[in-house]
């Protein structure tokens, strides 16, 4: 009873804070704390976040990044206008959101973000896995669009399938930790992998169809 009652009262100090700060969603506290801790952003950055809507980690990353750097949000839903902030609808696996995507960056990212969670069924095994395959999209855009030397920040559901997805995911980076900030939920299943240093070892040859066909993309070098 006593850490139900912990848990409600941290939720409800950051959702009173996400709204006194005007920020669109309580998740923003825990980029804040993972950008304090691991310093992700620097100014003049160019930062793609995937699965971006409603937009608190857009704002977040705008801030930090400053006047001179780019953020750009992907989603398949409408992101409500944030300032200058570009957002694009569109699905992550697709070569026509990828080089729309760098279209706006202006070039290659160096940082990308992911909070992307799957629709909850219920099933804690069927939950792990989905967020891993969201996970391993991920690393799919980074192999695409991410620059040398570039940042990857992506949650995922705890389970069984977390050794697989370190071991991808240091095949492409020169660091990995995990992390899970205080803005998380003390009950949550969820952390975070902090990716950095990117090596950039997979080359990707993006096609985008100018008939209406399915977009398909090709790896050159190592599958895993």
């Amino acid at each position: 009873m006593h850490e139900r009652w912990l848990n409600e009262r941290q939720q409800e100090h950051y959702y009173r804070l996400a709204k006194k700060k005007g920020f669109r969603s309580r998740a923003s506290f825990k980029l804040i704390q993972i950008d304090r801790r691991f310093g992700i952003f620097s100014e003049g950055d160019a930062v793609a976040d995937l699965g971006a809507a409603p937009g608190g980690w857009l704002q977040v990353a705008g801030d930090l990044v400053g006047d001179k750097g780019r953020v750009v949000g992907v989603d398949l839903r409408p992101i409500k206008r944030l300032g200058d902030i570009t957002t694009i609808i569109g699905d992550i696996t697709e070569d026509s959101t990828m080089l729309a995507l760098m279209n706006e960056l202006g070039g290659k990212a160096d940082v990308v973000i992911s909070d992307m969670a799957p629709d909850m069924s219920g099933n804690y095994s069927t939950d792990h896995a989905r967020s891993v395959h969201l996970c391993k999209h991920a690393l799919g855009v980074c192999d695409r669009i991410l620059r040398k030397n570039g940042k990857l920040v992506m949650k995922v559901f705890m389970g069984d399938m977390i050794p697989m997805l370190m071991e991808e995911t240091e095949r492409r980076f020169t660091e990995v930790k995990r992390h899970s900030p205080d803005a998380s939920r003390p009950s949550s299943s969820e952390m975070y992998v902090i990716a950095t240093g990117f090596r950039a070892n997979v080359k990707v040859k993006m096609v985008e169809e100018k008939e209406e066909k399915a977009r398909t993309f090709t790896i050159k070098g190592e599958l895993l």
